[in-house]
């Protein structure tokens, strides 16, 4: 009998080690310190895991996440938390936790690009100081794993599923640690702009959570106008290939002795003053005005009148990647403009591939892995997926930008950032303008929303310079969005 029992132990430990899982419901602590804008600060990490429940009360997956809390702190109930998503749909949180807000970054250079040896070094200018912070990987992302095979993917991979299940994680999150007091922000880059949009209402009619701050770094449409194709998508784009184009040297010598700002201020005043309007007309347009567009469009872009009137005005953002720097045997990315790639030719469309997403990947992947097994103890087999099995992604009904603005006109607490790299082709800083200007019609909360624009791309934060001034552009939102003991939530 006891033979039989060793063996039966034996087995299940040898099946336990060959299964490539993680609890459900598990954490890791540790302690650490930091210098941050030359204060010494200590903190705990927690990392592990938070399962989703479905309506019998049964773990059907877990979210894995990461909480960096400052250990001085005797009152949390004033003491900001702020919740922290990347996008994709499918991105793990690693990009903005080892880049941007956390106390650990890159081992990058100064502008951004990876150096070996790979690694993580402190980030003098992390908002810890000021705020309390968790990154969390959606489920398929990061460490993240569906558990119960019998579940639909639907459950999980959507616009309004996804903000759904994440909306309960967060109340328990938050039920949790203890911290409903405390005042509450969301962050959220790239397509994480639209999951915290939509959570913004979720968490106030689903959970009565109420916050004080949505920061969108990059953000998305929202679902404001639908995609952005036709004369409205074409004129917006204008002002981002002017700042490409001025940082690659190919503007007129006129345009290139400005500032970069005072050139976006001329190419975004003629996308919407004048350049719409002419597209708009399509066919039916004057040659003369046809051609004027081009030239004023080739004038702001680097890029040709030919191909420029090729498009009949309509230039797409691809050919545009692949078009600026063609004669120097060179692409430009697309998430940030500042990065060159080689094709395999020189004639084409659009690039082999991109340049900066590539680049990125370098570094981000053997620092994350690094981090969490030898920094923050948490050593699993499971894969941290930087880009997760997520699709089919249904994005119908996305009605994000209409959650954010009805979420802002229920709760006069809450503020809105936008901060945007002028570098950025996929998100591009003046479609985010757009965004803002539109997500309330009546400008009556315009006092409440902020646009912060950066010399980098799509993640700004990994110039150091950019890095910087954008922790510093949280900490001022913070102070602005947090009122005073006593102050009342009224209009």
């Amino acid at each position: 009998m006891k033979i039989k029992f060793i063996i039966v132990v034996l087995l299940t430990a040898i099946l336990g080690a060959q299964s490539r899982s993680l609890p459900s419901d598990t954490t890791v602590v540790t302690t650490h310190k930091t210098m941050i804008k030359g204060d010494r600060i200590e903190y705990k990490v927690t990392t592990g895991t938070q399962p989703v429940w479905n309506e019998d009360g049964n773990p059907i997956a877990y979210v894995h996440y990461t909480y960096y809390e400052r250990s001085d702190v005797k009152n949390r109930s004033s003491r900001p938390i702020m919740v922290s998503f990347n996008g994709g749909p499918g991105s793990g949180s690693v990009w903005m936790h080892l880049a941007y807000t956390g106390p650990k970054i890159l081992k990058v250079d100064d502008e951004g690009f990876p150096v070996q040896p790979y690694g993580v070094k402190d980030n003098p200018h992390s908002i810890l100081d000021v705020a309390d912070i968790v990154y969390v990987n959606p489920v398929n992302t990061g460490y993240s794993r569906i558990v119960d095979k019998e579940t639909k993917k639907e459950v999980f991979f959507g616009v309004n599923a996804d903000i759904q299940y994440l909306s309960e994680w967060i109340n328990t999150f938050i039920q949790r640690i203890n911290r409903w007091e405390s005042p509450k922000y969301l962050i959220g880059e790239s397509y994480g702009t639209t999951r915290v949009s939509g959570l913004s209402l979720a968490l106030q009619s689903r959970q009565w959570m109420y916050l004080n701050g949505v920061i969108l770094v990059s953000p998305t449409e929202l679902g404001i106008d639908g995609r952005r194709a036709g004369p409205l998508g074409s004129a917006l784009r204008v002002p981002y290939f002017a700042a490409a184009a001025w940082y690659h040297n190919k503007l007129p010598r006129d345009l290139q002795r400005k500032d970069l700002l005072v050139v976006l201020d001329e190419a975004e005043d003629y996308a919407v003053n004048e350049l719409i309007a002419v597209i708009a007309k399509g066919g039916f347009v004057s040659e003369k005005e046809r051609k004027e567009a081009a030239r004023k469009m080739a004038r702001y872009s680097g890029i040709s009148e030919e191909a420029i009137l090729s498009y009949n005005l309509e230039v797409p953002t691809s050919f545009f990647w692949k078009e600026l720097l063609r004669e120097e045997g060179y692409t430009v990315g697309r998430l940030d403009s500042r990065y060159r790639g080689i094709d395999k030719t020189k004639a084409g469309v659009s690039p082999d591939f991109n340049s900066e997403l590539t680049s990125w990947l370098h570094s981000f992947t053997p620092a994350i892995n690094y981090y969490y097994k030898n920094i923050l103890n948490f050593d699993t087999d499971v894969k941290y997926n930087m880009f997760g099995p997520v699709r089919p992604w249904d994005r119908s009904d996305n009605n994000t930008g209409e959650n954010l603005r009805q979420a802002m006109a229920q709760n006069p607490f809450l503020h809105t950032m936008i901060q945007s790299g002028y570098y950025d082709g996929a998100t591009q800083y003046f479609e985010a303008k757009y965004t803002m200007w539109r997500i309330d019609p009546s400008g009556r909360m315009k006092e409440r929303f902020s646009f912060k624009g950066y010399r980098s791309g799509h993640m700004m934060y990994l110039r150091t310079e950019d890095l910087k001034e954008a922790n510093e552009d949280i900490r001022k939102f913070i102070e602005k969005s947090t009122p005073k003991n006593g102050e009342p939530a009224k209009y």
